[in-house]
């Protein structure tokens, strides 16, 4: 079981864990904390977090900004890239593709999936996206395309300059 999965089994269950979790998981990555996540869900192949509208994340016409939503997107992504990826793999994003369907009026749900495949017929993993109001609407929907390959050897890294 992977650190991520492993902090969100032990703290979900735990009053005031889910908060924890995700202060925990914007620390080790600062950008995301300017979106102040809540996950949610954290599993193999899918992970949630409620995005909240707010004003520092609101654009000219009062609601949350597009690169808000995908900062939410990459950070269930995250979250779920790291929940899942097999021992002895790592990941990198390389590309992020997204479609801006309606207005985000509200409080959000990002969500992140994979196919349990993917992972094993790679490198190239698909991550399906999307961010969701709280009327069910279905604001940005995407693909977050993951570079999944083996790990350097410690030895390799240790030497690499």
């Amino acid at each position: 079981m992977s650190q991520v999965l492993g902090l969100w089994e032990r703290l979900r269950g735990v009053p005031g864990g889910e908060r924890v979790f995700s202060w925990g998981f914007a620390w080790k990555a600062p950008y995301f904390w300017s979106v102040r996540p809540r996950f949610v869900q954290v599993s193999p192949n899918f992970a949630a977090l409620t995005l909240p509208k707010r004003r520092a994340v609101l654009n000219h016409i009062g609601t949350v900004h597009a690169i808000a939503v995908c900062n939410g997107l990459e950070a269930a992504m995250g979250a779920l890239a790291e929940a899942t990826v097999p021992a002895g793999k790592r990941w990198l994003p390389k590309g992020m593709e997204v479609s801006y369907l309606a207005k985000s009026t509200s409080d959000l749900t990002c969500s992140a999936e994979t196919d349990p495949d993917a992972w094993t017929s790679g490198p190239d993993v698909p991550v399906k996206v999307k961010a969701t109001r709280d009327d069910g609407t279905v604001v940005v929907e995407g693909t977050i395309h993951l570079w999944v390959t083996d790990k350097k050897a410690t030895h390799e890294r240790a030497t690499d300059n």
